[in-house]
This record gives C-alpha cells, sequence and structure tokens, in this order.
C-alpha cells in the first residue's frame, strides 16, 4: 500500500489493499441506491421540518411579547432555543451541504441558503465541506480537528499552553458561533504579521463582522424593541436561546471526532490517498451517538457522524436507513464502530481534552514516534479479536 504503512498495532493491518477498495465499492454500491431512492418523501421531510422550525421561531418570538411574566419566559425560550437548535443543526448544516440541491429548489439550496449563525454561510462552506470533510482528522490540515487551540492526540508536542485547553474548551463551547467564525478565517495563521494586510483576508474579515452584526441586531436589538414593555426580558431570552445552542451544537460536534476511540491520521498518511482509503479514514476517524429519533433530528442527524462523514451530500433523513448496513460493514472487516449515547460520548471527550492538556509523562506515558506514513498517530493496542464491535457496545 502506498498510503497507509500497517503496523501489528494498527487497527487496520488485518485488511490488505484488495480488502479496503473492495469496501469502497460497497459503501459507494450504498450511496448509489440512496441517490436512486431520492424522492417526494425526502423533499417532503425537509420542508416538514423548515415549517416546524419557523413556526416554533414566530410563535417563541411572539410569546416573548409577554416575557415580563416568567411562564410566556420559559415558553418563548424555550420555542426560540429550539427553533435555533433546528435551523443549525438539521436545516443549515445540512442544507449547505448541498444535501437538497437535487430538489432544484432554489429557497432550499446550498447557493443560496443563509443561515441563522454568526459565520457566513460562503466562508463555512470552504472550511467545512472543502477542508474538514476532505481532510478529516488528519493533523495539521483538519482545522476542526481541535479548532486549532488544543492538543488532541499523544503524538503531538506538548506545551504549557495545553494545561488551558480544558477551559478554552468550555469558554469555546459557550460561545460557539463566534468561535466558528473565527476559525473559519484561520485567525491564528491570518493574523501574523506577513499577512495581517492580505486583501483576501481583510475582505473575508468585513464580510464576517457584517453577518456578526446583522445576527447580533436581529436577537439583541429588534427583537427585544418589538417587544415593548418586554424588551429587558426578551434580551434575556435571545441570549438564553443562543447559549443554549452554542453548548448543543458544540457537544454534538465534540461527540462526532473527539471521544476515545476515534484516530487521527498523520499528513503524510493521506498522499496517494485512495477512494477506499478515504472511506476508511472517515470510518475510524468519526463516532456516533446512540438515541430516540427526535434525538436525532435535534444533532441534526449529527448523531450518524459516521455515515454523515461517509457521505456527506446524501439527505441527513436517510442515514438512520443505512446505519445497519455501515454497522454490517464495520464488523465483517473487522473494524470497531464507535457509539454511545450522548452523556457517554461527551464525557469521553472532555476525558480525552482534559488528558491531552497534560504531558504523556504525567501518566508514565513517553511521547510516541509514529512512524512514517503511519495512519493512526496513536493506534490503539487493541487484539486484531476485539476490533469488530456493533452499535450495541
Amino acid at each position: 500500500m502506498t498510503t497507509i504503512q500497517k503496523q501489528a498495532n494498527n487497527p487496520i493491518a488485518h485488511l490488505s489493499a484488495e480488502d479496503i477498495e473492495r469496501l469502497g465499492a460497497e459503501l459507494d454500491a450504498i450511496r448509489e441506491q440512496v441517490i436512486a431512492s431520492r424522492g417526494a418523501d425526502d423533499a417532503a421531510y425537509i420542508r416538514r421540518v423548515i415549517t416546524t422550525q419557523r413556526v416554533l421561531e414566530m410563535g417563541g418570538r411572539t410569546v416573548l411579547l409577554a416575557s415580563r411574566f416568567p411562564p410566556a419566559w420559559f415558553l418563548g425560550t424555550a420555542a426560540l432555543t429550539v427553533a435555533k437548535i433546528l435551523e443549525n443543526m438539521e436545516i443549515g448544516h445540512n442544507v449547505l451541504h448541498g444535501q437538497w440541491d437535487w430538489m432544484r429548489d432554489p429557497k432550499i439550496h446550498s447557493t443560496t441558503w443563509e443561515w441563522d449563525h454568526a459565520t457566513p454561510a460562503e466562508l463555512w462552506k470552504h472550511s467545512h465541506n472543502q477542508l474538514h470533510h476532505t481532510y478529516t482528522n488528519v493533523l495539521g490540515k483538519d482545522n476542526d480537528l481541535g479548532y486549532g487551540i488544543m492538543r488532541v492526540d499523544e503524538g503531538q508536542r506538548w506545551h504549557p499552553f495545553h494545561l488551558g485547553q480544558p477551559l478554552w474548551n468550555l469558554v469555546n463551547a459557550c460561545v460557539f458561533e463566534y468561535g466558528i467564525a473565527a476559525y473559519d478565517l484561520e485567525l491564528g495563521k491570518n493574523l501574523r504579521k506577513s499577512r495581517r494586510g492580505n486583501p483576501e483576508f481583510r475582505s473575508r474579515v468585513r464580510q464576517t463582522l457584517r453577518k456578526i452584526r446583522r445576527q447580533a441586531t436581529k436577537d439583541y436589538v429588534v427583537h427585544p424593541v418589538l417587544s415593548g414593555p418586554s424588551a429587558a426580558t426578551t434580551l434575556t431570552a435571545n441570549l438564553t436561546a443562543n447559549f443554549i445552542r452554542n453548548l448543543w451544537s458544540h457537544s454534538v460536534i465534540m461527540c462526532g471526532h473527539f471521544p476515545e476511540g476515534v484516530e487521527t491520521f498523520e499528513r503524510n498518511s493521506i498522499e496517494g490517498e485512495t477512494r477506499g482509503e478515504w472511506y476508511l479514514r472517515q470510518m475510524l476517524g468519526s463516532a456516533n451517538i446512540s438515541g430516540s429519533r427526535l434525538m436525532h433530528i435535534m444533532t441534526g442527524n449529527l448523531s450518524y457522524q459516521i455515515e454523515h462523514h461517509l457521505f456527506p451530500d446524501l439527505p441527513s433523513n436517510r442515514y438512520q436507513e443505512i446505519a445497519p448496513k455501515v454497522q454490517d460493514l464495520f464488523q465483517r472487516y473487522g473494524l470497531s464502530y464507535t457509539t454511545g449515547s450522548l452523556p457517554r460520548q461527551v464525557a469521553s471527550a472532555w476525558k480525552k481534552v482534559i488528558r491531552l492538556s497534560l504531558p504523556n509523562d504525567f501518566f508514565g506515558r513517553t511521547e510516541p514516534a509514529p512512524a512514517s506514513g503511519s495512519t493512526p498517530t496513536a493506534a490503539p493496542s487493541t487484539p486484531k479479536a476485539e476490533l469488530a464491535t456493533t452499535a450495541s457496545r
């Protein structure tokens, strides 16, 4: 193989190049089956979700006109919070992925949708669709991996700065939409003296600031003012709804790529990567959340993060349908399907953030020296016989 140097403790050491390409062909077949069967039921689903979201938002804002009264504040804030989560997760995220472009509806299209978020849709599509989904969990290439402020693998060199990463992560969770806007701008790279004057960067900063101003004006000026005597309590309701939405979306996204059992990859491991190897990287670099149908909708079906990363442009409502087929492939090819309840996955992700904030030798570990070209930078020592798991594990 050209991109994966298989090792004894590598979770894919038992797979040949032919196995991996056969796996890729089976995943291609699943994808084609869904594409061929997209239709009226799928279109009705996304339109129904959009209608529900708009009714919740309008209803919530109407109730908040009387938000001086505590029952109205709680009811209106709850409706607005759910509306914002639906808009960001199940609607905005997935529309901007192009999942519904096949409908040819100009109102529900990745080129025209602008979401209720601080980061402009155009910039987010570049950093998320083009970079994150192409370079999933590749150290130094995937900006989503640690958001540029956290150490996410034992193979990364530890610095005293990392001691603060639990705090950075908590702050990022509270203001997540602004954190996303900042890293979509790649501030760490572009604020260097040599790049600050870059016209393209300055243009993107202005675009982002305009979007932030529009969002802040809508939530923190216009709607409170329209509430008249309830302006102050409506303002706190909007702040609360955005705060809860930020915590929720951060938690869901953390569960997708940070829990224990999820692999990271060296830059040179993707050189000459085949279609089958790209699929395999998505399988090893993602994790799912188990739960009810309502929970899946509220996560934007990112509770099926593995299926989403395999097929990011398929309609999100189809992930539950194809998940058993994907789990079967994991089992047949001896791979570990990482999944768990929301509390379990959130706890696992935070445990990893805290553990990696400390130097490796704090727990008696030594700094690993990854082999050149190895796929996982911290491959587990799980015996081959234990690599296959199911969703119930």
